[in-house]
């Protein structure tokens, strides 16, 4: 059994979804955003880092899921987005988290199926495998698609495992 908690960072709202994976069956916990508004960015930043150590002290997660940051048209945005990212990192590095990265094609790949879903197919998709009764909020939905993908990734890799595969550097080698 393993809690999840994935993270869909930003400067003005940090989406966050906690799962429970136990073999093949994954249950919804909790899911939300971090708002944080206007305020100067030390303190935006500050918010997100409490509001997480806050999160990981209640639920206990064994694993924790982040998306990678991209390149965005605006420099200043991106550079934003990644303060974002590291104030959450160290939230869960303080806490004794290992960091999973996945890029945001990675993901939706792996909710949706194709890494060119939009937003409301990646909703759509993960009311669907959670057994939600309503959509979640756009960046809850992200975040819980960042921790279902995070899910899928481990079920692979230990799959492979069970088959006599080794996974060196990221890549699967059959004995």
């Amino acid at each position: 059994m393993a809690i999840i908690l994935g993270v869909d960072p930003g400067s003005r709202i940090t989406g966050y979804g906690i799962i429970r994976v136990e073999g093949r069956t994954i249950e919804y916990l909790d899911s939300g955003c971090i708002r944080v508004g206007e305020k100067p960015m030390a303190e935006r930043l500050q918010t997100i880092f409490h509001s997480l150590a806050l999160l990981i002290g209640e639920y206990r997660p064994e694993e924790f899921a982040i998306e990678q940051v991209f390149m965005a048209r605006n420099p200043d945005s991106a550079l934003k987005l990644g303060q974002a990212r590291g104030a959450a990192i160290v939230s869960a590095a303080n806490s004794g988290l290992a960091v999973h990265e996945y890029s945001a094609r990675q993901v939706k790949q792996a909710v949706v199926g194709t890494g060119a879903a939009d937003k409301s197919q990646v909703q759509h998709m993960v009311q669907a495998l959670l057994g939600l009764s309503r959509k979640p909020q756009a960046d809850a939905a992200d975040a819980l698609a960042i921790a279902l993908c995070h899910a899928h990734m481990n079920q692979s890799v230990m799959k492979l495992a069970r088959a006599g595969g080794k996974v060196r550097g990221g890549r699967v080698r059959h004995r």
